[in-house]
């Protein structure tokens, strides 16, 4: 079943259509941010929050939707550095930049 949310943007209505299990997300996020601050918001303020929120980390946003796996889960981290050794040297960068452009 989908659920019209009504918003009203710059005055002018408009209508995104939501999912059961999202409109439920929506009204938990909007029992606890009152729960919590005993503040009594809006559904459209939080998702005009939400939004603001996506576009201020957008990369880390748009990354959301790419396919596979964004980030690794602690096993295949501690996998990663198993072969991970320390020279016991400092490298700054003067060092790094002799090195790559002699």
């Amino acid at each position: 079943m989908v659920i019209e949310l009504k918003l009203k943007l710059n005055y002018m209505p408009t209508e995104v259509r939501i999912d059961e299990k999202t409109k439920s997300h929506l009204e938990e996020l909007q029992a606890e941010i009152r729960l919590r601050t005993g503040e009594k918001v809006t559904q459209q303020e939080i998702l005009a929050r939400l939004v603001r929120s996506a576009v201020t980390s957008r990369s880390e946003f748009v990354d959301t939707f790419r396919e596979g796996k964004a980030t690794l889960t602690d096993e295949e981290m501690m996998q990663f550095n198993q072969g991970q050794i320390s020279s016991g040297l400092e490298t700054d960068e003067d060092d790094i930049d002799e090195i790559l452009y002699g």
